[in-house]
């Protein structure tokens, strides 16, 4: 059957495999949800098919695919919607100490926008650069999103200097990952930590300023993680915590909708923040789990394999990326754009790295975030005692099959 199939049709089928490849490429890039690239990936089959079936020339197949390629880069090209001003509108962003919020904060003022800044603690390095470096329009505010207390009374100073205007924009960027290693080695308080800061902070944040964004029918802009939609290895509590709050964020999309509120994520690659960067913070961390973890857990994994765990953070973390900058001009396109993605792919790779959970089996995602994020070399102790286990066994009966043929050519 495979004989009957002359070489320019292996040609001309992996030209169109590479052509319809490309094509979800450029879909993918240009940050849709996850219904059109289906659509369009349907849609290319069932032409291709159609076409296949009326035997029309490769030569004239391929001319039809290269003007609608044509068509779509000059839909795509055209001249895009004049953003919104930021003069006169109101943002109020948290975690504004360090990272992404500190620098978003700058660039908002920078831009005209009064910006509501919080941060952790007012007289600290991140606190007195803002105060330096910006406008007398930024406000600073000593919130942890974790207290209650402290989110009302940053509600009452904000509607105080709003006076009858609403919030345009809300930017939930205030985020932490407390620990890095497997799900079991993690302690149920890093897990407490993660949720109480990433997804209940943000979500009581969220339903403290809702009033306010309804009122501006304004934007809701808020900091997420590819881990919240991806198995990344040694992040369970981290993914977990994002996950929650990815799911409430696509909710809240559709229910705030009605009352012209736009909801939009951002899923960064990996940059170098304040905390990835704090060494000191690490080992502190990775002492404190080595102190807590129970004898036969740790008898189990070994130190060493855990010391490597932390070891493979830091050496990706120093490969992170140090500009900032997709990831603010994201966040400024979601407050400005008159039509808002729901997503925003934030650096080189997020792209691939969704097409490939989405699209290809679970054994070929699960192996690239495999070799992409963690290349773990030890395997736990206990494995590895038991791998020597086995190939002693194996070599001793090895040895006794030999002793017992030589015994036959003796007889």
């Amino acid at each position: 059957m495979m004989e009957d199939y002359t070489l320019p049709f292996w040609i001309y089928l992996a030209v169109l495999t590479v052509f319809v490849g490309g094509t979800m490429k450029k879909i993918l890039a240009s940050h849709l949800s996850a219904a059109p690239p289906l659509v369009a990936w349907l849609g290319a089959t069932v032409l291709v098919e159609r076409l296949w079936a009326l035997c029309l020339p490769a030569v004239l197949l391929l001319a039809l695919l290269g003007l609608a390629c044509c068509l779509y880069s000059a839909a795509k090209t055209g001249p895009p919607p004049a953003a919104l001003p930021a003069t006169g509108k109101a943002v109020f962003i948290t975690g504004c100490d360090s990272g992404f919020g500190k620098a978003t904060a700058k660039h908002l003022d920078a831009l005209g926008f009064e910006v509501f800044a919080t941060v952790l603690d007012l007289s600290g390095d991140g606190a007195r650069e803002l105060q330096r470096s910006c406008s007398p329009c930024l406000t600073l505010l000593q919130v942890d999103i974790t207290q209650p207390q402290q989110v009302q009374q940053a509600l009452l100073d904000t509607k105080a200097k709003l006076g009858l205007k609403g919030l345009w924009g809300l930017v939930n960027n205030a985020g932490v990952c407390v620990n890095f290693g497997d799900a079991e080695l993690s302690l149920m308080s890093n897990y407490r930590g993660c949720m109480e800061v990433n997804f209940f902070g943000t979500l009581n944040v969220t339903k403290s300023f809702l009033p306010l964004l309804r009122q501006a029918k304004g934007r809701i802009v808020t900091v997420s993680s590819p881990a919240g939609d991806q198995p990344f290895p040694c992040l369970a509590a981290y993914g977990a915590s994002k996950a929650a709050l990815n799911l409430f964020m696509d909710t809240l999309r559709h229910e705030l909708e009605p009352w012209g509120v736009r909801v939009s994520t951002i899923l960064p690659s990996s940059y170098k923040t304040g905390q990835s960067s704090n060494h000191a913070y690490w080992e502190q961390q990775h002492k404190q789990l080595l102190q807590s973890l129970s004898p036969a857990l740790l008898e189990d994994y070994g130190e060493d394999y855990v010391t490597e765990t932390k070891e493979l953070f830091h050496s990706y973390a120093r490969q992170a990326n140090p500009d900032l900058s997709p990831v603010i001009d994201a966040i400024v396109q979601a407050l400005l754009s008159p039509q808002p993605q729901v997503r925003y792919f934030a650096g080189p790779g997020i792209g691939l790295m969704y097409f490939i959970h989405s699209y290809c089996p679970f054994s070929i995602s699960n192996r690239f975030l495999q070799k992409l994020f963690v290349k773990k070399k030890l395997m736990p102790r206990a494995l590895r005692k038991q791998s020597g286990f086995n190939l002693n066994l194996s070599l001793h009966n090895n040895n006794n099959n030999d002793g017992e043929g030589g015994e036959e050519k003796l007889k």
